[in-house]
């Protein structure tokens, strides 16, 4: 079975082993980050498979409400750290233990997240033209104006 640890992360705190984040509050708890933020759990591994093995499932789980099920709190809802730990290790126990067939799933949501950021970079920049256009379609009215 693949072996992870999983800790509440502390600012500030660097780690040598291959990791990623988990958030752990809000209505996005169990969303996998690369990067910490002050309300995340880490999850620290031996090997970058596994950290990317993990990251994907996660994201899978997250995306799939399993996450949701555990939250609490009414105002600013939250996963504790045993929850997400537990359904951590339902999700690679259900997956058993990262089948074939497991694998091709998590490689196919690792390939639509890229496409989606690929996707998202070109919104991005379509939005930029569209202010673009817009203000020199208003600077080329106020030199008609003028």
């Amino acid at each position: 079975m693949s072996t992870f640890e999983l800790k509440t992360h502390k600012s500030g705190r660097t780690y040598s082993s291959p990791h990623f984040f988990i958030l752990n509050k809000g209505l996005n708890s169990g969303k996998p980050l690369t990067n910490p933020c002050p309300n995340c759990f880490v999850v620290s591994t031996s090997t970058e498979e596994t950290k990317n093995t993990l990251f994907h499932l996660s994201m899978m789980l997250q995306i799939g409400g399993f996450y949701g099920y555990y939250l609490k709190g009414s105002v600013i809802p939250f996963i504790t750290i045993d929850d997400c730990r537990n359904t951590l290790k339902k999700g690679l126990k259900s997956s058993g233990n990262i089948t074939n067939q497991m694998q091709k799933h998590i490689k196919a949501v690792e390939v639509i997240s890229k496409k989606e950021k690929e996707l998202q970079n070109v919104i991005d920049k379509m939005s930029v033209l569209k202010v673009a256009y817009i203000r020199n379609c208003f600077k080329v009215m106020q030199s008609k104006e003028a």
